[in-house]
């Protein structure tokens, strides 16, 4: 496991706050790895989802960070999306 998916776990746990999440999502960053997302918090994998959500390095830490509306992101075909959009949505309010 890479360091950058290390970080960006804990990442999205902090932002999770313990609540975890209602579904199955998957961020997949280039060249680096996969990350889940479900009601247990964010942990290193390449798991099957509810929906997966595409991004170069650059384009998920300034998601991360708050710098860059998934929402956005999406729109200007910075971030793909792969299968339930609805997930996509609640996750991308977590996120925000």
């Amino acid at each position: 496991m890479s360091e950058t998916i290390d970080a960006a776990v804990t990442a999205l746990n902090e932002k999770l706050d313990g609540k975890g999440f209602d579904g199955v999502a998957k961020f997949r960053i280039e060249d680096e790895g996969a990350i889940i997302v479900d009601e247990g918090g964010a942990r290193a994998g390449d798991d099957a989802a509810d929906v997966t959500l595409s991004a170069d390095l650059d384009t998920f830490r300034a998601m991360i960070d708050g710098d860059l509306n998934p929402t956005s992101a999406f729109m200007s075909g910075r971030l793909s999306v792969d299968g339930d959009m609805g997930a996509a949505m609640r996750l991308a309010a977590v996120l925000a």
